[in-house]
């Protein structure tokens, strides 16, 4: 019984020294660095074409000044510009739920996939609350893939322009990203 003890004490020792060099390594070999950005999202929220849908709401939902029990998910472009014809650079996706009763304050989750320009390849997620009362919100980044790997950070947003004619809502993202 002891040995037994003994050798699986020793067992963990030595995943945790593995796991523990590995990760050392991986920090050690590359500073880390703050990359600064901005990108647009094209929102169209109804009509044909939607980018924007209602999957889930509560029974007194459409009796409720903040839309609270409200679910909706989103497949939105990403672009360089705030025009729409500006070049595309990837999407963002994700879902929120209006969380509050007594403010407009959305629960979101996206992840921001980048598919052109220098960040080809990578992703950026960011989970945090978004009080739309607020001219510029800043939400947390809380991780990344690709040369966003180990991201954190935060992304400030606002709103560039509401078209309700043409359903379209464009929104600027700045981000301030540590990663290696």
């Amino acid at each position: 019984m002891a040995l037994t003890l003994m050798k699986l004490i020793l067992f963990s020792f030595l995943v945790s020294s593995t796991v523990l060099t590995a990760k050392s390594e991986l920090l050690t070999s590359k500073r880390e660095k703050l990359t600064r950005f901005r990108v647009y999202m094209q929102e169209k929220f109804a009509g044909s074409n939607a980018t924007d849908i209602t999957v889930a709401q509560a029974s007194t939902t459409n009796q409720s000044a903040t839309s609270f029990g409200l679910v909706r998910v989103f497949d939105d472009a990403l672009t360089v510009g705030p025009e729409k014809s500006s070049k595309k650079v990837g999407a963002v996706q994700g879902m929120f739920a209006c969380a509050s009763q007594s403010e407009f304050a959305l629960s979101m989750s996206m992840t921001f996939t980048f598919t052109a320009g220098k960040y080809n390849g990578s992703t950026l997620t960011v989970v945090g609350s978004n009080l739309l009362s607020l001219k510029v919100r800043e939400m947390p980044i809380v991780g990344g893939t690709g040369l966003f790997r180990l991201a954190r950070g935060y992304v400030r947003t606002s709103t560039y322009s509401s078209d309700l004619k043409n359903e379209l809502f464009v929104l600027a993202y700045d981000f301030y990203v540590y990663h290696y």
